[in-house]
C-alpha cells in the first residue's frame, strides 16, 4: 500500500471510529478487520500511534457493545 492510501486510510478510520456505535449497519468486526489491515502495512512511527489509538478506541466500543448485549440478554 502506499503511503497517500496509507494516510488517507487511517483518517477514514479516524473519522468513522469516533462516530461509531455498537449499532450501525456495519459490524464493528468490519472495523476491526480494517485497522487490523492497516496496522500490518509498513508503518512510520507517528502512524504506528495513529493506528494504535484506533484499536483502543474500538476496543473500547466492543467491550461497551458486549456488556450492553449481556445486560439486555439478562432482562
Amino acid at each position: 500500500m502506499n503511503h497517500h492510501q496509507l494516510e488517507k486510510d487511517i483518517e477514514h478510520l479516524e473519522q468513522v471510529i469516533a462516530r461509531l456505535s455498537g449499532n450501525d449497519r456495519i459490524p464493528l468486526s468490519y472495523w476491526r478487520n480494517r485497522v487490523e489491515s492497516v496496522s500490518r502495512a509498513n508503518l512510520v512511527p507517528s502512524q504506528v500511534q495513529r493506528v494504535k489509538r484506533l484499536s483502543e478506541a474500538l476496543s473500547e466500543l466492543e467491550m461497551r457493545t458486549k456488556e450492553r448485549s449481556s445486560h439486555e440478554a439478562v432482562r
